[in-house]
């Protein structure tokens, strides 16, 4: 056996431009073929493999294509903590942020500005906070709006920070959403809500479903997968 399928047959990882990622393994009984990809932050690489896959087949898989994963983790953008004098992404725009020490803690949008007060060193968790609370806010108006256009009883929300995907929705009726969504453009964040909604009518990705999410979102709905496709990796460079 080749050594790093040895090695890997315990903690799966793979070396990519100098760094070792850990490389993540999930069975799909609806997969047909492996999938490969990276973690919108680059901290790992997922496979998605058929319940009749091998996992070594797996590991050869992202072994064999280190290439586009190299291609792929140079485009992750690099971490930028939001500080002082610089911006926070909100809602697609980058608000200017407004940090006095002896101003209020709790940030507040005052004349297009994010003016946020107490201590430098923990900044960047108040933002992130804010953040949250504003990304439920937001979202749950969005998913009472789409429940109510979709003709069933609003779902219960959940924020999470999943790396996975977006969006989930469950049979119980409970819909998460990504928080960091509340960083995008408003159609795109409606979007993703409106996928979720779709999915308490139909929990799959059949013509009937597409068709619901046509009826809900009132908007391009291309157009918002193609930014997240093109942008959503630069919704973790603030908060990871």
């Amino acid at each position: 056996m080749i050594d790093w399928l040895r090695r890997e047959a315990l903690a799966p990882e793979v070396e990519i431009a100098g760094r070792t990622l850990p490389v993540a393994i999930r069975r799909n009984a609806r997969a047909r073929r492996l999938t490969l990809r990276l973690a919108p932050d680059g901290s790992e690489v997922r496979v998605t493999l058929p319940k009749w896959c091998a996992s070594r087949e797996a590991l050869a898989f992202v072994h064999a294509r280190t290439g586009w994963l190299e291609q792929q983790l140079d485009k992750v953008p690099a971490r930028q903590p939001p500080l002082p004098g610089g911006t926070l992404l909100y809602r697609g725009e980058g608000l200017p942020i407004d940090w006095s020490e002896r101003g209020r803690r709790t940030p507040a949008i005052e004349q297009g500005r994010l003016a946020v007060g107490g201590p430098l060193e923990n900044l960047n968790s108040r933002l992130r906070r804010w953040l949250e609370r504003e990304a439920t806010r937001l979202m749950a108006d969005d998913l009472a709006f789409f429940s109510e256009r979709a003709r069933i009883p609003t779902p219960t929300l959940r924020m999470t920070s999943a790396q996975r995907r977006w969006g989930s929705c469950s049979t119980s009726g409970t819909v998460r959403i990504n928080w960091r969504l509340v960083q995008a453009p408003d159609y795109v964040r409606r979007s993703v809500v409106a996928h979720e909604v779709a999915h308490c009518l139909h929990f799959d990705h059949s013509p009937a479903f597409h068709a619901a999410l046509d009826r809900l979102f009132d908007g391009d709905i291309d157009s918002a997968d193609a930014w997240i496709k093109t942008h959503g990796r630069s919704l973790y460079a603030a908060f990871g």
